[in-house]
């Protein structure tokens, strides 16, 4: 999609600032919206075929770290990727409460089953369940990443869009680049809130980064959100507009994940109707031409 004709505010600012404005942090690029020119296309997915392609995702969210029951994503391919949370759909991981979630991700990586080696270590006390072959389906440590989505406006639900660290390597290597988190509580046709930036996580070499974003958009219609990054600076945008630059960066490979979270799976009272979803229209992945 290309620029929007919208006026936006970063949570805190005093006032809304022409589309294509920064927010105060720090401007890292003189383009105020995004140049695909100096890029090549080498990961696209339309979610056209009959069913989800193996060789470009695991559609399961970070499985080590519980039972394939657990993290297996619900969904559906009807004009583009439904990602579902149906109601009898079981929590993530009992430990860390009801939350469900579908999620699809471009690699996965973990140690032997009892260890503490696996990506997105959320909590100290985490091992193993379930251990994963190495699976390095698109895994960049640079470029430009898109995708069009349509978020649920339920209050209990978030669509997110991350880069995050595969850890192979290193476990400091854990970094994220968030794209995009869309809670359904701050959502629809009167604007919406975005938040984005950059976590560090395990990464000491970064330091969080993040912010909340208020649009004039409807996020529960089709917006794309992207992020251009490289060793020393990130650029977030939404319809093509830059909306973050973060003086910081990641060089190290990064998987791509797209999840639908339900949080308070728990109260019956609030939980409205199933299913939850959220819609993916399409995902692109660039790197620099001569890379």
């Amino acid at each position: 999609m290309g620029p929007c004709s919208t006026r936006r505010r970063c949570t805190g600012c005093a006032s809304p600032t022409p589309a294509g404005c920064v927010p105060p942090g720090a401007p890292l690029s003189d383009q105020a919206t995004l140049d695909r020119a100096p890029y090549e296309l080498v990961f696209a997915d339309d979610f056209a075929g009959p069913v989800l392609d193996p060789g470009r995702w695991v559609d399961h969210y970070l499985p080590h770290w519980t039972t394939p029951e657990r993290s297996a994503a619900r969904y559906r391919l009807e004009d583009g990727l439904r990602l579902l949370v149906e109601a009898d759909q079981p929590a993530w991981r009992p430990e860390d409460g009801a939350m469900r979630v579908s999620n699809i991700q471009t690699g996965s990586f973990s140690g032997p089953r009892g260890s503490g080696t696996g990506q997105h270590r959320h909590r100290s006390d985490l091992s193993v369940v379930t251990p994963q072959p190495t699976r390095r389906l698109w895994t960049p440590s640079s470029g430009l990443v898109e995708a069009t989505l349509r978020a649920s406006p339920d209050p209990r639900c978030m669509l997110a869009i991350w880069l995050v660290g595969f850890e192979e390597r290193s476990p400091q290597d854990s970094g994220e680049i968030c794209i995009a988190e869309l809670y359904g509580d701050g959502i629809g046709p009167g604007g919406s809130r975005v938040r984005l930036g950059l976590k560090a996580h395990h990464d000491p070499r970064l330091r969080t980064d993040m912010a909340d974003v208020v649009l004039d958009l409807d996020a529960t219609e089709d917006h794309s959100y992207a992020a251009e990054w490289d060793a020393g600076s990130v650029r977030l945008f939404v319809d093509d507009v830059l909306v973050r630059g973060i003086g910081q960066g990641l060089d190290y490979p990064l998987q791509l994940m797209v999840d639908l979270f339900e949080f308070r799976a728990d109260d019956p009272g609030q939980a409205g109707s199933y299913p939850k979803a959220a819609h993916v229209a399409a995902v692109r992945g660039y790197r620099r031409h001569g890379r």
